[in-house]
């Protein structure tokens, strides 16, 4: 990192390398070098020689290539963990070349070669048991003693390196000054944490890109020269393959009827209200969404907000209350926690997914009362659960937790940020996915931020609740609402996944997501590295478990031009690092292909095949 070599690839070159299957294939390393233009221009008239193209042909390569002349290699450089650096195998992506794939309307991929109505999306059948199900299909092994004794052993390393740094070495930049008298501002640790342990990876988070996140998107290109305290940009950009966006739908995109939708939208009605909806801020269109949301989900009512984090965090304390328990699953969301805690309400965690412990948790509950208020009946019990966990990729158990609360009487909070859209036959979430009844969830959670390509999130539920919402909840009070044009992104891609468009792209869109999601999983598993989550979640993340090459694969693979996100502590425990792929409908075949290659070459040569599951010497079909 910080190195400018002389030596660089175009995006192209690092995409084509591999289509000669004798050559080995090089990988980039330079921080965003641009070749000079003639060296440029006579490189690709030799390409298009070699090729005997025709003139016509000829010129409209030249121009494509000069179009992307500015995505070079990434500012990264490669990981050498052996003399001589990595060695990858010569990757077989086929045809894939992003200049030269036309993305349809809303980013929607049906270059594959198979039809998507042959498809039929993973559903609950009926024929297993639902605790049968959730076993046979969610992946999850323990970590090897040697790695969690190299992680522990690693991490620790850090913390003493961060210590003697800290007392021998302290850059100017990590002073302050001005600050006689004053408290600190961030507790100690914390403080530590940030400037001697995560500073030695930070380039590998907060990346800016410079374009809309789609199939693939362009990062800009940054370097530090002092070690991680600050950046610089390079003045050059790095086009990759997206594989951490939630762009689940592909409707992130610049062209087709959502985006030609919403600048229509802004053109008539602005971009902002500039008042909360109980104002001067609620209009036709935002009770229109409304209706339609809750169409969508199948319910009575709905309210809509525009902001998924606060719809959680600024909601739960309007429904809950001192006197109320809350029995909330260990790996519910950050908005979860903080609205919580704000709520006053007491908390009891419950071991993620166990529907042993959760029952244990309900029962102790009810049994022994509120010890705040000498044992009395609680006011409210909630059971409070995500549809996708977003950091475990697996799947509520929804028929359990269903049945538990109608046998203890509490009430049934669902969050549905990463499964709205994602999940089900027709992409109504996992409740349709398991096939319940929406009205057995007493509230409907969900973000428009994700499978809609837009911003805000909703409460679904019954007439009641919504107008309670609407009287008390701050989010519908206070908060300004929704823009113009983000209504109307909610409005067009709900439209389409309903169908109410007159087309079947929505249910094109929830399948070719499904089938993905099934081929990168089954491919990941065969690799044999550790996965989490459930086989039809389109969450997938794999088990890295070091600090140091969760850095290194975010390094190594974007050498590679491939976009992805890292996870560590403190979002997740020390012995659970991770890297986590987000699928779309819009990635093709052969750019879950190209990724796949290049993901089996650095588990390779980072030693990533942890698993010891049996492999399935079969190939997979997508």
């Amino acid at each position: 990192m910080g190195n400018v070599d002389d030596d660089s690839a175009t995006f192209e070159q690092g995409y084509d390398c591999a289509n000669n299957r004798n050559e080995k294939v090089s990988t980039p390393i330079s921080n965003g070098h641009i070749p000079s233009h003639a060296f440029v221009q006579q490189e690709v008239e030799g390409q298009l020689n070699e090729a005997e193209l025709d003139e016509e042909e000829q010129n409209e390569e030249l121009l494509l290539l000069n179009k992307h002349l500015k995505f070079s290699a990434p500012a990264y450089t490669e990981i050498r963990t052996r003399s001589g650096g990595l060695k990858f195998k010569g990757t077989s992506e086929g045809s894939y070349h992003p200049a030269k794939q036309p993305m349809e309307a809303n980013g929607h991929a049906t270059k594959s070669g198979r039809k998507c109505e042959k498809f039929k999306p993973s559903q609950a059948d009926g024929v297993l048991s639902a605790e049968q199900e959730h076993y046979q299909k969610t992946s999850f092994e323990d970590v090897p003693l040697h790695t969690a004794c190299l992680t522990y052993l690693g991490f620790y390393l850090l913390m003493i390196l961060g210590y003697i740094n800290q007392l021998l070495f302290v850059p100017k930049v990590a002073t302050e000054k001005g600050r006689e008298g004053y408290v600190a501002l961030y507790d100690a640790f914390e403080s530590f944490y940030s400037r001697y342990v995560y500073r030695r990876v930070r380039d590998c988070w907060n990346r800016p890109i410079c374009s809309v996140p789609g199939d693939e998107l362009v990062l800009k290109d940054r370097v530090t020269d002092d070690y991680g305290w600050s950046f610089r940009f390079t003045g050059t950009e790095t086009r990759c393959l997206n594989l951490g966006s939630y762009n689940y739908l592909g409707f992130a995109a610049a062209t087709g009827a959502c985006a030609d939708d919403s600048e229509q939208r802004a053109r008539q009605k602005g971009l902002a209200y500039c008042s909360p909806r109980s104002e001067l801020g609620n209009t036709q269109l935002h009770i229109d969404l409304e209706r339609l949301t809750a169409r969508y989900c199948g319910v009575e009512d709905a309210i809509v907000f525009g902001m998924g984090f606060a719809t959680n965090a600024l909601n739960l304390p309007s429904l809950l209350g001192p006197n109320c328990l809350v029995v909330s699953d260990e790996k519910n969301h950050a908005s979860i926690i903080l609205g919580l805690r704000l709520s006053g309400a007491t908390t009891r965690v419950f071991k993620h997914n166990s529907m042993r412990d959760l029952e244990r948790v309900l029962r102790n509950g009810i049994c022994y009362g509120n010890p705040k208020n000498g044992g009395k009946p609680w006011n409210k019990i909630m059971i409070l659960v995500e549809g996708i966990f977003s950091m475990e990729g697996s799947l509520v158990r929804l028929p359990e937790i269903i049945a538990l609360k109608k046998k203890y009487k509490a009430y049934l909070y669902l969050d549905e940020a990463h499964s709205i859209g994602s999940m089900g036959p027709t992409g109504r979430g996992v409740v349709e996915y398991f096939g319940a009844d929406p009205k057995d969830v007493d509230i409907l959670m969900g973000t428009f931020t994700k499978s809609f390509g837009s911003a805000g999130g909703y409460i679904a539920g019954s007439k009641k609740l919504i107008d309670f919402l609407r009287t008390n909840s701050h989010a519908h009070c206070y908060a300004s609402s929704i823009s113009p044009p983000i209504v109307q992104q909610i409005y067009t891609s709900m439209s389409i996944i309903m169908g109410e468009d007159g087309t079947d792209t929505g249910r094109n869109k929830v399948q070719q997501l499904a089938r993905n999601t099934r081929y990168f999983r089954r491919r990941l598993a065969q690799m044999g590295v550790i996965t989490y989550g459930h086989e039809d979640s389109p969450v997938v993340p794999m088990l890295v478990y070091l600090f140091s090459k969760i850095g290194a694969v975010i390094r190594t693979l974007t050498t590679r031009h491939i976009a992805v996100v890292g996870a560590g502590f403190p979002a997740t425990p020390i012995m659970e690092g991770r890297i986590r792929f987000c699928l779309s409908a819009a990635h093709t075949k052969e750019q879950l292909d190209y990724a796949l290659d290049v993901i089996d070459d650095v588990s390779e040569n980072l030693g990533l095949k942890y698993s010891r599951k049996p492999r399935d010497p079969k190939i997979i079909e997508y």
